[in-house]
């Protein structure tokens, strides 16, 4: 499994982490984004679209970061982001693209959640005795030339990459779920690990429901569903 603090360079508190519970439609209730790493742009979209019937839109590229990606709808503030190397950015980190570049296929490589006022859950989190870092600032070009902004946080340990990243958006930005083509939606959502009750406790005391079931491998999975039917995808 990809670990997530190679992929998030590019980009006690259960009360006020409530909203983080895990919903009813098999994903946790503030899930903000899944991201789905191709090697190939293009290859990425077709692979998504084979297998939901929806074709997701270029969402544009994260300049001197090296990659563009693109979007489709999951429902109310939620979406999936197909992200691959951007063949017209040079001079930017290539260990960073490789982790991109390596992917024979289309796969999970890390998903966000946002709780909210992100300077906040930052705090508190500290206040709890676990290393995080950020906020940090993000932005991409989009195709209308309008450049969406957001801040990240990520814990310093994500426990081999199923840990999610903090994600809060700009209040000037349209939240990308909102123009992005629709008619998917998460049917499930859950974490694998060797550990799944320990990783339980872990997320628990971030606030984060979330299924953890029992594998030999740390994975992430997914089930989107689309007019054609369901894809299933890994870590």
């Amino acid at each position: 499994m990809i670990s997530r603090r190679e992929f998030i360079s590019v980009m006690g508190m259960s009360v006020m982490l409530s909203r983080l519970a895990y919903g009813f439609e098999g994903a946790p209730q503030m899930l903000d984004h899944i991201l789905l790493g191709s090697s190939d742009l293009d290859h990425g979209i077709a692979f998504v679209e084979s297998q939901t019937g929806v074709r997701a839109a270029f969402g544009g590229v994260h300049p001197g970061v090296g990659t563009r990606n693109a979007l489709l709808s999951l429902g109310e503030r939620r979406y999936l982001e197909i992200i691959a190397p951007d063949p017209k950015q040079q001079n930017v980190d290539a260990d960073r693209l490789n982790v991109l570049k390596k992917l024979e296929s289309p796969r999970l490589i890390g998903w966000a959640v946002h709780p909210g006022d992100l300077e906040a859950f930052v705090k508190k989190v500290r206040q709890q005795g676990i290393a995080i870092e950020g906020p940090f600032p993000g932005s991409r070009v989009r195709p209308d030339g309008r450049v969406p902004k957001w801040k990240t946080a990520a814990l310093k340990e994500d426990n081999e990459g199923p840990i999610p990243f903090f994600i809060e958006w700009d209040k000037g930005s349209v939240h990308p779920s909102s123009d992005a083509p629709g008619g998917c939606r998460v049917e499930s959502f859950s974490i694998a690990s060797p550990d799944p009750d320990g990783l339980t406790s872990e997320f628990r005391k971030l606030g984060i429901e979330v299924v953890v079931q029992r594998s030999e491998e740390p994975e992430l999975r997914a089930r989107i569903a689309g007019p054609k039917g369901a894809m299933d995808v890994r870590s």
